[in-house]
């Protein structure tokens, strides 16, 4: 058998094993369906075999029946888990497919968690749709994805680039891991309103501990209420006193009912989220990671006596137990004998104590473990790209074969980039649609995925640890009756600012000053240049102002002169979206507006 070479071939094989292995588990469905049928139908096979001559026989096969009805649906949940499961590998799998085909729209956008006038994630398609983080995102919780689009927003240190590097090398390769942790994730999302709700839990005040009092009164209680109902069974106290015995049994019961109430406010119906973090956090720990930052997640939640994976299950076990107080029926009948609310309320004192300490750090290294799942699934589905070398000395930049990863490979187009030094300005000149913008977003994409830990779509690409800022798409704002020029100097000014006070940047500028007259617009461009210069920026400037070029004989250090041309045969144009040296020399505006009808001159 040949050995699967390619992402897409893998998928596809797991596709075929996902259907192989529902098929099964579905006959195991209907089989389970007709044997709970039967074991409905067989106690009146033993009725009328047994009754009324051998009740004995009678009573021991009903046990037996009961027994086996029981055993059949333990198994038949077990197999619709398995079932579900199945169905969320097959469903991860396929759109695994769908994204690699260019098929991703209808995926969370993470538009709720982007910063309000970010310096550049509108510019650059971070969030929304055909977004960076919409084809990215393998998140299967709210914090995941939430950590994942803080990571795209703001660059992380150096020494945590590589950790994440080493880490995700070491994930990306183990494809049914990974896979697996998805699947489990989308049983049920975990929120950010759930943990919110367990941490509010674990803050509530006066609930850390029970006396021995009512330690002792668990043991003591049902011995008396039990032996009240036996009493009564046999004789012992008439009916009146066994219903006033039983209503005070309930009313004790109930003296907790404030402590229980707060603590179930925040607990109720969490418990499917918290099968969830149980069964990662487990699998997580099943798995053996020799990667610092994978070693130091797995020691933050694996312990002697305090794994969390084991601690989660404990308190998965409580709340199922807990929320048996929904049932109307059943639960007046376990308070009257056996104190069930306040017992579970104790159970769930006793874990608190026990695991308030390290909750915080369980669910955060959760959320770390699910983008280190993401950054692995790109890494993975794209075998050819490569991990940034990101260095502390300010500023390097050197990028061979840079492309952009939203577009399709077959329609990619690659270019090679070197900046070197501080007060460095790539000045971009050429035709409309020729590749300026493109270039640029390609630039700064690729810069952002190098500061999330993220491998890049080039081959080669090394770059300083920096913080991109743009300015590239300005808008109007009519609700703030605020015009286009006048967004575009606001952001002018927060680039401005931020080079006054020596940060370390890698701006990106597309047309500057377009909101202004030509003469305005050069004058401003050229002192802006020049500022940034003098403040030791880094800068890549599209324009198409070729004029702005001849600054690079002033500063010929400082200046680098680059364009993208087009090639005109008749009335056709013809772009290779290369990037070339020097200042563009051929501009097509004038044939577009020929072919939509203006009469040129």
């Amino acid at each position: 058998m040949n050995e699967l070479k390619t992402p897409e071939e893998v998928y596809h094989q797991h596709i075929i094993e996902c259907r192989s292995t529902l098929g099964i588990l579905q006959k195991k469905r209907s089989q389970f369906g007709w044997a709970r049928l039967s074991m409905i139908i067989f106690p009146i096979a033993l009725i009328y075999l047994f009754i009324p001559g051998q009740l004995l026989f009678f009573l021991a096969g009903m046990v037996v029946t009961i027994t086996v009805f029981l055993w059949i649906v333990i198994k038949d949940i077990n197999n619709d888990q398995l079932i579900s499961y199945n169905q969320n590998l097959l469903a991860l799998n396929e759109e695994e497919l769908e994204i690699m085909n260019g098929r991703y729209e209808q995926r969370e956008s993470g538009k709720r968690w982007e910063v309000k006038e970010h310096d550049y994630a509108a510019d650059l398609d971070i969030f929304g749709n055909f977004s960076l983080f919409q084809y990215y995102h393998r998140c299967s919780s709210e914090q995941g994805m939430q950590l994942l689009a803080q990571r795209f927003q703001y660059a992380m240190e150096q020494h945590q680039i590589a950790a994440s590097h080493e880490a995700v090398r070491e994930m990306s390769g183990r494809v049914k891991w990974r896979q697996k942790w998805q699947a489990i994730g989308r049983a049920e999302q975990f929120t950010i309103d759930t943990e919110k709700r367990i941490n509010d839990w674990l803050s509530l005040q006066g609930t850390e501990t029970a006396s021995p009092f009512w330690k002792a009164l668990l043991y003591i209680f049902p011995v008396i209420s039990i032996g009240t109902l036996l009493s009564f069974v046999l004789g012992f106290i008439p009916f009146s006193l066994f219903i006033f015995l039983m209503i005070a049994f309930f009313y004790f019961s109930g003296i907790k009912v404030k402590q229980v109430n707060a603590s179930h406010q925040y607990l109720s119906r969490i418990l499917p989220q918290v099968d969830v973090l149980y069964k990662q956090l487990h699998h997580f720990e099943d798995e053996k990671w020799t990667a610092e930052l994978t070693g130091k997640l797995y020691s933050t939640i694996t312990k002697k006596e305090q794994s969390a994976g084991r601690e989660f299950f404990h308190l998965k076990k409580l709340l199922n137990r807990f929320d048996m107080r929904l049932n109307l029926v059943v639960n007046p009948i376990l308070n009257i004998f056996l104190l069930w609310d306040i017992r579970q309320l104790i159970d769930l004192w006793e874990w608190k104590k026990k695991n308030k300490e390290n909750v915080f750090h369980w669910m955060q290294t959760m959320t770390e473990i699910d983008v280190l799942n993401s950054i692995s699934t790109f890494s993975y589905n794209h075998p050819n790209y490569v991990y940034p070398e990101v260095s502390n000395d300010y500023f390097q930049f050197n990028a061979k074969d840079l492309g952009h990863p939203l577009i399709a490979e077959s329609k990619r187009v690659v270019n090679d980039a070197v900046i070197n030094g501080v007060g460095q300005i790539m000045l971009i000149t050429g035709s409309n649609m020729a590749g300026k913008s493109t270039f640029l977003r390609s630039v700064g994409i690729n810069t952002v995925l190098a500061m999330a830990g993220s491998p890049v779509c080039a081959t080669i690409f090394s770059i300083s640890q920096v913080q991109v800022i743009s300015s590239m798409r300005i808008a109007d704002n009519l609700a703030e009756n605020t015009s286009t020029f006048y967004a575009e100097l606001k952001k002018l000014k927060t680039i401005i600012d931020k080079v006054n006070r020596k940060e370390r940047l890698l701006i990106l500028m597309d047309e500057i000053l377009r909101g202004t007259n030509s003469f305005d617009r050069h004058a401003g461009s050229e002192a802006l240049l020049e500022q940034m210069i003098q403040q030791d920026a880094v800068a890549l400037v599209a324009t198409h102002d070729v004029e702005l070029g001849a600054l690079a004989k002033k500063y010929p250090s400082s200046i680098h002169n680059h364009h993208f041309d087009v090639q005109v045969k008749g009335e056709e144009l013809y772009f290779d979206f290369k990037l070339k040296e020097g200042i563009c020399q051929s501009m097509n505006a004038s044939i577009l507006m020929k072919k939509i009808g203006i009469h040129m001159h």
